[in-house]
């Protein structure tokens, strides 16, 4: 490296260790969201155009519509394949993307647009944000004074009465351990993806509910879920109670996978807002753990 391009490389370093201290001196902030059916919606700006965001632990790379590319003038970057809940589909990707929060910008490498969204009846958000956002910023979810709180990852100290459950990360998707108590049997310990789009309380593979008997003795009636790559045919009831550390939450929402899976086996499933939105939630990936703190 010529001494030139090692000053250069060096200045550029001095300016986003600047860049990043200053923003960390901005945070928190504390922004307002909207609830739709317990999914976080975060109202932002691409481009001065008004977009609303859904907030997405489970999602390993940012969206942005299809129906809304052409009117952003983004720059194509090639292509990825993303999976869902019913199958994967290949979806174009665009870099130089500013996300605008208001106080804070969010930047992410790239977004992608998800090509069979265009299909659905109506649309429900204009983008979405995930792993990157977690990993930005530490995230704190506060659904009963419909707000989100930003925190600095660096700075980030917790010091409340919440249950502090440890992570490890997947795929880009936390994983927590969890049990499922049913009356006079073991405990059903196994891992389940943490699934803030979701807006079920719990998501069980079918693998998992056949060789557990879930549905033997817990009162079902059908239904169905849809995300990338289509629908799948579940069963809609509710567990006794999901163990997560040393908290037990009563009777989730629990829709019954009858093929397939959310999640990779052998993972049990995923928790979704349908249950976590009765905590407010802290998703602290610098630290690797999901803080659920009761409401008072």
């Amino acid at each position: 490296m010529t001494r030139r391009l090692s000053f250069a490389v060096c200045l550029l370093a001095i300016f986003a260790a600047r860049l990043f201290a200053d923003e960390a001196l901005s945070l928190p902030v504390t922004l307002p969201i909207k609830l739709s059916h317990n999914r976080v919606i975060l109202p932002g700006k691409i481009n001065d155009l008004p977009l609303n965001f859904l907030i997405d632990s489970g999602c390993s790379i940012p969206t942005v519509h299809p129906d809304i590319i052409d009117q952003l003038k983004l720059t194509s970057s090639g292509s990825v394949r993303i999976n869902g809940i019913a199958g994967e589909e290949r979806a174009p990707t665009y870099r130089g993307v500013v996300v605008d929060l208001g106080p804070v910008d969010y930047r992410p490498r790239s977004v992608a647009s998800v090509p069979s969204e265009r299909e659905q009846s109506r649309r429900r958000r204009d983008g979405v944000l995930g792993y990157g956002f977690f990993r930005r910023f530490t995230v704190e979810f506060d659904t009963r004074a419909q707000t989100i709180k930003l925190h600095s990852p660096t700075n980030f100290t917790y010091t409340g009465r919440g249950e502090i459950i440890p992570f490890r990360i997947r795929d880009e998707i936390p994983v927590v351990e969890a049990s499922i108590i049913l009356p006079d049997k073991e405990p059903i310990k196994s891992e389940y993806e943490v699934d803030t789009g979701c807006d079920s309380g719990l998501c069980l593979g079918a693998k998992f509910v056949d060789q557990n008997k879930l549905l033997e003795t817990i009162e079902h009636r059908s239904s169905e879920k849809f995300g990338i790559g289509g629908s799948v045919e579940t069963k809609s009831g509710t567990i006794p109670i999901l163990r997560l550390g040393k908290l037990d939450v009563q009777k989730p929402q629990t829709d019954f996978f009858r093929e397939g899976s959310p999640v990779d086996e052998p993972m049990a499933g995923h928790i979704g807002m349908g249950l976590l939105h009765r905590y407010k939630v802290i998703l602290d990936y610098q630290r690797k753990q999901l803080i659920l703190e009761p409401f008072e």
